[in-house]
């Protein structure tokens, strides 16, 4: 007889996404336990050693609003942390930090262990139980069955995982883990569609072998600016660890093109789809022959390694092109290869079999986070795994489900586009996703999300009542700006002459000085006498509202339109077969992803505004009748 456990949520994979899932459970107050195929993979790291970067800060941020653990993971184990974006507008203003790999696994797993509710099994997951289309729980390869309310895939790049590089070829899972072989024959008996896709990593090279003088060395910022909202700022300055930037030329251009035969990627060993926007290098050499270089970042591993970690030189070649090529790199002539660079294969599902809230259209309790789901990157997926978690805990509490949509959050863009749009590779978070951007910043995503961290209980009542004071002050202090109004008077115009502003001849509010590009809210301090002793992150947002207020009262108008079409509900049970006038392949399309709202079915691709009409006058006639 089977050994048969029960638990409220199995979550499969203690990935970025697993970890997220299996802490939003926990701490909702529900018995969790979370499936690895080895403990010393929690939070893995298997690619970039970095948290953040562009449009991927957002995402880390608006995790900690949610309540989520990335953000203050990161502030404990970075080594180096930098602003990208700076001398741009604040819309993608993003922070990135480099990680010690091992400290940030370490530190994630000691968050697990001390959680309450959360049971770590080293075990794979062989097969899901469902009846009649609802989980049931997971049954392991040893035939162990645990019993569930709800399960989580979060299964990263293991099912089926085939690391691949030259002539080399072997099934195994990241970081040569092992591979997870059962467990998609019993996703796609379920009738679960899966797709392979591919990603790939770098070598990693002994820093001794290195010669740092030959490259540009990269800074990180000071002051260092944290991720998590909760994270004290003065906690975390410390010493730290430069990068180093340097470059291909045409050397390591012709012996990739000479050997380009051999690359799996071209000969056809390789099946799945990789990522567009994150080529390999023999990728960018062919499909850029008029490039002369291309950017390669050295980046540590970590404060107790020698590894270091060739950014932008992602490969699958076989291993003597590898060392050919990584030696014709300034700074690299002696380098010595620790960990070869690899393609990796592996199974995922076509994300439209997902509704909004992550949960499975055709298998109730069943929820998907992460790079199972089409999507690639570590912050991508602690994001879905965090609203997977969410929901997965209020499918089993009987309440609403948490969906954040395209106006609230970059998680909305991230996981409305993976639901309603057709993802043929895998899908990379990116600023120019985001329609309402200026409205999506990280700096004012705890203004933005955490009412609903502390609605759902992930966020503290202390935590949620200081963010809603900060809102308060961030309003009466643009409001007071707006009513204080100074002149042309020496005073003021020496400063103006100051920071090259033209004078004044007439009066004018501080927030209209403010305005200026060359001036700011620390800029007319002189000017303003009854000014109040505000927070830093006050100040931030008092400066931001009042130069962008054009552009943003231009892109709430924008939502406003946005949100009345999120608010027409399609019902569930419309039969698209009766709707004449619809396009055959509209028809097609709504049956296939049906779609919650009227905006999100205006968003799939074959579904064409006149489809949109008809659809909304049918809806009106049934309404009426």
């Amino acid at each position: 007889m089977n050994l048969i456990e029960e638990y409220d949520v199995a979550v499969v994979g203690a990935g970025h996404a697993g970890c997220e899932a299996a802490l939003a459970c926990a701490r909702l107050g529900l018995d969790t336990i979370i499936f690895t195929v080895s403990v010393e993979s929690i939070a893995l790291m298997p690619c970039n050693p970095n948290i953040g970067g562009t449009s991927k800060g957002h995402l880390v941020r608006e995790i900690d609003a949610l309540g989520g653990e990335m953000g203050k993971n990161i502030d404990k184990t970075f080594i180096q942390s930098k602003m990208l974006n700076r001398s741009k507008g604040p819309a993608v203003h993003s922070l990135r930090a480099q990680a010690d790999k091992q400290e940030y696994t370490r530190e994630m797993r000691r968050t697990l262990e001390n959680t309450d509710n959360l049971t770590i099994r080293q075990a794979e997951v062989s097969e899901l139980i469902a009846d009649d289309g609802v989980t049931k729980g997971v049954r392991t390869v040893s035939g162990a069955e645990y019993r569930t309310k709800a399960v989580i895939l979060c299964t990263g790049t293991y099912l089926k995982a085939r690391c691949i590089y030259g002539d080399v070829s072997y099934y195994t899972g990241p970081n040569g883990l092992t591979a997870a072989n059962h467990l998609s024959d019993s996703l796609e008996k379920l009738g679960i569609r899966l797709v392979r896709f591919k990603t790939g990593t770098p070598a990693r090279v002994d820093g001794r072998t290195i010669d740092f003088e030959k490259m540009e060395e990269q800074f990180g910022d000071t002051p260092i600016v944290p991720f998590s909202f909760s994270t004290d700022p003065d906690e975390i300055q410390k010493e730290q660890v430069s990068c180093w930037l340097t470059y291909t030329n045409e050397d390591t251009h012709r012996i990739i093109r000479e050997n380009i035969d051999r690359s799996p990627l071209y000969s056809g060993v390789i099946h799945g789809t990789g990522p567009r926007y994150c080529p390999s290098i023999e990728d960018k050499v062919m499909r850029f022959a008029d490039k002369e270089r291309h950017q390669v970042f050295i980046e540590p591993e970590g404060n107790y390694t020698y590894e270091w970690y060739l950014g932008g030189m992602s490969s699958s070649l076989p291993e003597d092109v590898q060392y050919a090529m990584y030696r014709t790199v300034p700074g690299l002539e002696n380098a010595k290869i620790v960990r070869n660079a690899y393609a990796i294969e592996y199974d995922c599902i076509d994300p439209v079999q997902l509704k909004a809230s992550l949960e499975f259209k055709s298998v109730k309790g069943l929820f998907a986070g992460g790079q199972f789901n089409g999507s690639s990157g570590y912050e991508e997926a602690a994001a879905q795994g965090l609203i997977a978690g969410i929901n997965a805990s209020m499918y089993i509490l009987n309440k609403e489900p948490i969906i954040l949509d395209r106006s609230e959050a970059y998680i909305g863009v991230l996981i409305d586009d993976l639901v309603t749009k057709e993802n043929r590779e895998p899908y990379r978070m990116m600023t120019s996703r985001a329609e309402y951007r200026l409205l999506l910043r990280q700096d004012n995503a705890d203004i933005r999300l955490s009412g609903y961290g502390y609605k759902v209980g992930l966020v503290s009542k202390e935590r949620y009542e200081y963010v809603e004071r900060k809102k308060e002050m961030i309003e009466e202090e643009v409001k007071r700006l707006k009513s204080v109004v100074v002149g042309g008077t020496d005073k003021v115009n020496s400063v103006m002459g100051k920071f090259g502003s033209t004078p004044l001849n007439n009066g004018i509010s501080l927030a209209d000085l403010i305005k200026r590009p060359e001036l700011s809210y620390s800029a007319v301090e002189e000017l303003d006498s009854d000014r109040p002793e505000l927070p830093p992150d006050v100040v931030e947002q008092v400066n931001i509202n009042i130069k962008y207020e054009g552009y943003i009262s231009r892109e709430l108008t924008q939502v406003a339109h946005f949100k009345k079409m999120e608010s027409k509900k399609i019902p569930e049970d419309i039969d698209y077969d009766k709707i004449s006038g619809l396009r055959i392949e509209a028809r097609q399309k709504l049956k296939s992803y049906a779609p919650a709202s009227i905006g999100q079915a205006s968003r799939i691709s074959g579904v064409s505004p006149a489809d949109i009409t008809v659809l909304l006058v049918y809806m009106e006639q049934q309404r009426r009748s």
